[in-house]
């Protein structure tokens, strides 16, 4: 694994349980983690029993005892890590987004289906698919009990950086990032309507917007004057991201990213409305999916509140009894599980690098229908334009 931070703790936990819960028929061993850092790498390693600490990635890829490699850096490392560790053999799990740009992210893909060729596995690590609740979603919309889908409504609301005094971090900087709430939050709501409908936004109308443009600099003092240049940066990418799409199918999609939603900690909510039923999904209630089928009479109609925490749902049977709810820490769990599973049985694994490249071409979409104040930029980037 390259990467210590959130996300390698994220990720650590979820290759540590998956061995320890899911009974994988190839088990993950904790070879190697990766880190610039020496001392957080270690860190990292000694909590979670990682045998062996790199600093520079090159190392770990081309250690023979490595077979697969797990990107949690920041979206400007993604591209060349992943296909150098494509190139050497390696199976690869790369965290959203893909990538900073179109053209990293299409390369990526290029390497992945190259690699697959040869029995190589790669998935990006859009880890929401795996909320149970959410795979329900899927598994009912596919068997067409919502009908025809007309009506999406996606939302990713936060609040940690309502504190204008809140330090400037990598996830602030375009170089690093390539974009604010609109790849940092906003890809999974893309990723979620293209899973959930099966369907993919076809063009967007956007707004982006930074309410605070400048921030602290990391470890510099709260209350510095406007005057302290020294110690503040520049904020370069959106604070919120809002726009409109329409998906292959001919629905109408509205898409909100925000970490200035104040009050909101993690609000992912996905509703879907067909011909037939509507579903609604919020992550701050992840195990209850909100199901209403519009053939039922009136006089009993309405949205049923469904625990998803039976053995039937999806992955809940490898958990605890029916009511004994799940939490964020579960889909990594399942993510590596189905990783480990599809790179047993000799399949390509999903979510896969074309759909990472796919919501890339909607997050670059939106990016130049705000920048152009086009009323409509369609996704389709394949020449460049």
């Amino acid at each position: 694994m390259v990467g210590y931070a959130f996300m390698g703790l994220a990720h650590s936990q979820g290759w540590r349980n998956a061995r320890s819960f899911f009974d994988p028929r190839l088990v993950p061993d904790l070879v190697a983690i990766g880190g610039r850092d020496a001392e957080a790498a270690g860190e990292m390693a000694r909590r979670f029993d990682w045998q062996h600490v790199e600093t520079d990635w090159r190392t770990l890829v081309d250690r023979p005892d490595v077979d697969l490699v797990d990107i949690c850096t920041p979206g400007d490392t993604h591209a060349e890590i992943a296909i150098a560790a494509l190139e050497a053999g390696k199976h690869v799990l790369c965290e959203k987004p893909l990538a900073n740009t179109v053209a990293e992210a299409r390369a990526m893909a290029a390497a992945a289906e190259r690699a697959a060729q040869h029995g190589v596995r790669s998935m990006v690590g859009f880890t929401y698919r795996r909320v149970p609740a959410v795979a329900l979603a899927r598994q009912l919309v596919q068997e067409g009990r919502v009908g025809q889908v007309r009506h999406v409504r996606a939302q990713y609301l936060q609040d940690w950086l309502v504190d204008p005094e809140s330090p400037l971090t990598w996830r602030l900087q375009k170089d690093r990032a390539g974009s604010g709430a609109l790849g940092d939050i906003g890809a999974h709501i893309i990723d979620l309507t293209h899973f959930v409908t099966g369907e993919r936004i076809t063009g967007v109308s956007a707004l982006l917007e930074t309410f605070v443009r400048e921030r602290p600099l990391p470890g510099a003092t709260h209350g510095l004057s406007a005057e302290a240049s020294e110690g503040r940066g520049a904020v370069t990418v959106d604070d919120a991201a809002i726009f409109l799409g329409r998906l292959s199918g001919g629905a109408l999609a509205t898409f909100e990213a925000t970490r200035f939603a104040t009050g909101r900690k993690n609000a992912i909510r996905l509703e879907v409305n067909g011909s037939r039923g509507s579903l609604a999904f919020d992550f701050e209630d992840m195990n209850v999916l909100h199901v209403h089928d519009a053939s039922v009479d009136a006089r009993e109609g309405g949205f049923t509140r469904v625990v998803v925490t039976e053995t039937s749902h999806p992955y809940v049977e490898h958990w605890w009894p029916a009511g004994h709810g799940l939490g964020y820490e579960h889909g990594f769990t399942h993510q590596a599980a189905d990783l480990i599973d599809a790179i047993a049985r000799g399949v390509d694994p999903e979510p896969s690098f074309a759909d990472g490249l796919a919501v890339q071409e909607v997050l670059a979409a939106v990016e130049l229908s705000a920048a152009t104040g086009s009323c409509w930029t369609p996704t389709d980037h394949s020449t460049d334009g």
